[in-house]
């Protein structure tokens, strides 16, 4: 993909104007690896009573069981206080939990300090988010997912702003302007795809006119996109490489080491290969996504809390996971950085470009969410939120 060397690139946050702050969860145990035991946690929660209750909850100055919050939209948990909640637990959802780590989520908004209601509602199957990775840090400066993030700390950039694939989170005009420079028809998915390809670390995205550029480019991002958020076709290392489990894995592993010379990834006595040097020193915001991944599912956790309830032996999905992760990560790490590979982008697409044209800066209410009409929220104690 090749690069800008001028300093006159438009900013992301123009480019995609609405963003929303990371999700903060609050408490560690309603988000885990495993979906039956954020069940067996929920059933744990409300066998127990007063004092218990409180202290496994954890609560904090936004959510205690006393909390009367609305329902997350799209979802069907209760509005009650939790202080006398019964009932099953509301079906976990998948969600992306720290950098290429899909976890799963308890979607209460009673378990949530701050949950971003306004993501839950543009959050479907059309929906493509985009997170920012801190400045400075190694990694991609953006990764992207079909899932809700709650990952922090980066701001989350959703491609549209409306459910269904609708309203793109574009600045106004932008799509028509690149059509009519590039003698093209972009649609959204193009103009995000050519962003995971070009964006810089200070999170300026270089454009171009030339359309043969763009072309290569928005193919280049597409198969980022189609990495980060595996989908489709399972991905494969070239040459027929795959990796698979030489050494069946004990029932629950606490070491992980890497062996350089022979590309193996030891998890205490099981052994998995080839694993590339590229995919372990593969990093987002200065962490081996690896070995966090690792660490996630096997440090203890404080015994009598929640979150010690936890699988007693390591699921197979998981090693099934923890196979294709190495894989999408070598890949990915296959991508260098546009500024690394070609000297200069030709017929580049300026800010003060977009400024003349009246492109830039976008108007304010494109920094806000839509207002999202298409069903009835329930709010706290059961009553109907009016949005």
């Amino acid at each position: 993909m090749p690069s800008v060397t001028h300093d006159d690139a438009p900013l992301l946050a123009d480019l995609m104007p609405w963003s929303v702050a990371p999700l903060r969860p609050g408490r560690a145990w309603p988000t885990a690896p495993d979906a039956a035991c954020l069940k067996a946690r929920w059933d744990a929660l409300l066998k127990a009573e007063g004092p218990d209750r409180e202290a496994l909850f954890e609560p904090t100055r936004s959510r205690t069981l006393h909390s009367a919050v609305g329902q997350l939209p799209g979802q069907s948990s209760g509005t009650g206080k939790l202080v006398r909640a019964s009932g099953p637990c509301p079906e976990p959802v998948r969600v992306l939990a720290a950098p290429f780590d899909e976890q799963w989520l308890i979607p209460d908004h009673r378990l949530l300090d701050t949950a971003r209601p306004e993501l839950w509602r543009v959050a479907d199957e059309h929906q493509v988010f985009a997170v920012e990775s801190p400045a400075d840090t190694p990694g991609p400066p953006l990764l992207a997912t079909s899932l809700l993030p709650v990952l922090r700390p980066g701001r989350i950039r959703p491609l549209y702003r409306r459910p269904g694939g609708t309203e793109p989170n574009l600045a106004p005009g932008l799509l028509e302007h690149l059509g009519s420079r590039l003698g093209l028809s972009p649609t959204p998915l193009d103009v995000l795809a050519w962003v995971m390809a070009a964006v810089r670390p200070d999170l300026t995205v270089p454009l171009t006119e030339d359309a043969e550029l763009w072309s290569r480019g928005v193919e280049s991002g597409r198969r980022l996109l189609w990495l980060m958020r595996r989908q489709g076709e399972r991905p494969k290392l070239p040459g027929g490489r795959r990796p698979y489990v030489r050494a069946p894995l004990p029932s629950l592993p606490l070491t992980l080491h890497y062996d350089r010379d022979e590309e193996t990834l030891h998890l205490d006595e099981g052994r998995i290969s080839p694993v590339p040097p590229e995919a372990w020193d593969f990093e987002v915001a200065g962490v081996r996504v690896l070995e966090q991944w690792f660490t996630i599912r096997t440090t203890p956790a404080e015994p009598g809390t929640l979150t010690a309830i936890r699988p007693t032996s390591w699921p197979q999905p998981w090693t099934s996971e923890l196979l294709e992760l190495i894989t999408v990560l070598a890949l990915l790490a296959e991508h260098h950085s546009p500024q690394a590979e070609q000297p200069r982008m030709t017929a580049p697409l300026t800010a003060t470009s977009l400024h003349k044209a009246g492109i830039l800066p976008p108007p304010e209410p494109s920094r806000r969410p839509a207002s999202v009409l298409d069903h009835h929220e329930e709010g706290p104690e059961g009553q109907f939120a009016l949005l």
